[in-house]
């Protein structure tokens, strides 16, 4: 027992520097930060349009196509390193199945090229 409290000694170290790191931070920036709150500067900010407008109203289409980007891009990310790192252990059909995993991904990426995703104009 005593073995794997010494295995996770150093991740427990690892949160507790992160806390007060984090902690840190924010307390400084309270403390720093110049707080002048206003009326326009407190109202809601959501998706590029007016927050108290008619519900159904439509929008552009554009905003779905970043969250399915980032989703697209987040996976990827995800999915890449643990890849990496084990590559040598899985062999060439862990590296044929990543290669199938990123022609999927590449075809979501070509679809929100076509559609503009990537245009703000």
């Amino acid at each position: 027992m005593p073995s794997v409290i010494n295995d996770y000694l150093p991740v427990l170290i690892f949160g507790i520097l992160a806390v007060v790191i984090a902690g840190a931070m924010l307390g400084a920036s309270l403390v720093c930060g110049h707080q002048k709150p206003y009326a326009e500067k407190l109202t809601a900010y959501e998706c590029g349009f007016e927050a108290f407008d008619d519900a159904r109203r439509r929008f552009d289409v554009r905003f779905y196509l970043v969250s399915i980007l980032f989703i697209i891009f987040d996976l990827e990310v995800a999915f890449l390193f643990p890849w990496a790192v084990s590559l040598s252990r899985i062999g060439f059909y862990g590296f044929l199945s990543m290669m199938g995993f990123l022609g999927v991904l590449g075809i979501g990426f070509l679809y929100e090229w076509r559609k503009g995703a990537l245009d703000w104009d």
